[in-house]
């Protein structure tokens, strides 16, 4: 077999370049399930990848409507407000290397270079972008799904054994009533415009209620029946969502378990992603080393409709 020589900078390239490919195709086939914040949260890839931010800007009605005199001059008029928002992007990377010893064997062998390192770099920009979407990124100042400041945040109801607020020491029907009032209490908060489809719990909240009959004898857990009885579902026809996240296991005030109900959609709440996490060409960056950049911009979780959203605390 002939012996490529890397001293020599082109056939270098060819030898790296198919591999770098190959592998770049082998690793975005790949699915990471347990990072999978696109199922939680919509997704916005629009507009250039390298923009700034983006701007967003709401308005609304003001004014009020008066009795008046068939002679009157005093006639109250409408008015609008705006107010904009800025949500700023910000540059992020995870990528890996090749050393000249790597290269040397594997052309030696007469196989082409691994993709571990390149799984690697992808599976840790995905929990990057996971962590980022659920509780922000404190360097950045960013908050996520769990723990926006903004959004209404209460304790659950104090109706279990000894005035306690957790639901392993409430039964079926108080736990129920703790579900149900984070979805009305949406609904009051926005005067009937907004209403949540989806409630996240931490697993061993979901676990309790999919596993814990909703009565003795009864042929329904807590979950089922509450997927069938719910404000949503009652009011829409349409199945409320109920999933875990382990994020939840500790965001609640004094580092309780949190509860989130929320319309899961984008006028309420997405994840801005310009730039989703991708390999920039190879380069020999020294006489023995060579580097794949992996490179992504995000502006985070943005709450655009605070009210759409709320937390309960102490479940």
């Amino acid at each position: 077999m002939q012996k490529i020589d890397f001293t020599d900078a082109q056939a270098a390239l060819g030898f790296v370049m198919p591999a770098f490919y190959n592998i770049e195709q082998t690793v975005y086939k790949r699915r990471y399930p347990s990072f999978d914040y696109a199922s939680l949260i919509p997704v916005i890839t629009e507009g250039s990848e390298w923009a700034r931010g983006t701007l967003f800007r709401s308005s609304d009605a003001a004014g009020k409507a008066e009795f008046l005199s068939g002679k009157g001059f005093d006639m109250p008029y409408a008015d609008v407000t705006r107010d904009q928002f800025l949500k700023g992007f910000e540059l992020a990377g995870i990528g890996y290397e090749w050393s000249l010893e790597e290269l040397q064997v594997a052309a030696l062998e007469g196989r082409q270079l691994g993709s571990e390192k390149g799984e690697a770099a992808r599976a840790i920009a995905e929990q990057f972008l996971w962590q980022t979407a659920m509780t922000g990124q404190t360097e950045k100042g960013w908050t996520g799904l769990v723990n926006d400041a903004t959004v209404p945040a209460a304790l659950a109801a104090a109706t279990g054994t000894g005035s306690t607020t957790t639901w392993s020491t409430k039964t079926p029907e108080q736990i129920l009533v703790d579900i149900n009032s984070a979805i009305e209490g949406i609904v009051t908060s926005t005067q009937e415009v907004e209403m949540a489809d989806t409630i996240l719990l931490p697993f061993a909240r979901f676990n309790a209620i999919a596993t814990r009959p909703i009565g003795n004898g009864a042929d329904k857990t807590i979950a089922t029946f509450l997927r069938e009885n719910n404000t949503y579902t009652s009011e829409t026809g349409r199945p409320l969502t109920i999933r875990t996240l382990r994020a939840l296991n500790t965001a609640g005030a004094g580092g309780t378990a949190r509860m989130v109900a929320y319309r899961r959609d984008p006028e309420v709440v997405r994840f801005h992603l310009p730039m989703p996490h991708r390999f920039l060409p190879p380069f020999q960056k020294s006489s023995m080393t060579w580097e794949v950049a992996g490179i992504l911009r995000t502006g985070g979780t943005e709450i655009r409709l605070p009210k759409a959203v709320s937390y309960i605390d102490g479940v």
